[in-house]
Formats: structure tokens, C-alpha cells, sequence
């Protein structure tokens, strides 16, 4: 059975998505970009917060998993293209049309890195919680 959570992350992707698609319209694309990278960014605290991790990467020893640490670097890749997204986003802010062309490409690896963190997500969790 597919979890709430799960299923909130995958609503926040197909919004991404859509805001992706429909970049013109920066009243709508601006706001829901920032809040899907907040939400981003506070999702490893909910997680520590809500999940017994001690328990399940230590005691159960999946702190060696290679699912893990595909995971936490797919993660990593994911904040470190949003750092540069938001650069790019600031000069297209003020009147750089040179950077609207990384600013759309960093965005198409954005999609795709986001993707594949919800993917490995998805395969990480746990049936028991």
C-alpha cells in the first residue's frame, strides 16, 4: 500500500512539473518552485522526527546498504542543483536573459534528479511503518 507521504512527494512532483511547463506564468511558477524546494528541504527533518532511524540504519545495519547511499547522494545532487538553480533565478530576476537558458536546463535536471530521489525513496520504504 502506498504511503500518505508518498503520495503527497508524488503530488509535489506532477506540481513541479506542471510549474516546469508553464514557466511564463511567474505568478504561478516562482511560487510553487520555492515551496517544492522548502518542502524539500524540511522533509529530512519530518523524517527524523517521525522515523526510528537509530533502529533502522544502525541496529539493523542498512547504514551499509548501497540503496542508502544511492539515495543520500542522489539527495545531495538534488540541493546542489537547486543552489544553482536559485543563482541562475536571481540573475533572471535582475534582467539577465543570458542565464534564461541554464536557468531552464538546470531545471529539465532538476526534474530528473527529483525523480529519481522519489524513485529511490519509494524503494527504501519500509513496509512495517
Amino acid at each position: 500500500m502506498i504511503s500518505g507521504v508518498l503520495i503527497f512527494i508524488i503530488a509535489t512532483y506532477i506540481l513541479m512539473v506542471w510549474a516546469f511547463l508553464w514557466a511564463k506564468n511567474r505568478i504561478f511558477h516562482i511560487p510553487v518552485m520555492v515551496s517544492v524546494i522548502l518542502i524539500d528541504i524540511g522533509f529530512p527533518v519530518y523524517l527524523i522526527m517521525t522515523k526510528d532511524w537509530y533502529k533502522r540504519l544502525i541496529e539493523q545495519g542498512e547504514i551499509l546498504s548501497f540503496m542508502i547511499w544511492m539515495h543520500f547522494i542522489l539527495v545531495l545532487v538534488l540541493y546542489g542543483l537547486y543552489f544553482l538553480q536559485i543563482q541562475t533565478a536571481i540573475k533572471l530576476m535582475r534582467g539577465d536573459e543570458e542565464a534564461r537558458a541554464e536557468h531552464h536546463d538546470q531545471g529539465k535536471g532538476i526534474l530528473i534528479a527529483r525523480g529519481l530521489v522519489i524513485l529511490s525513496a519509494a524503494m527504501l520504504i519500509d513496509p512495517a511503518d
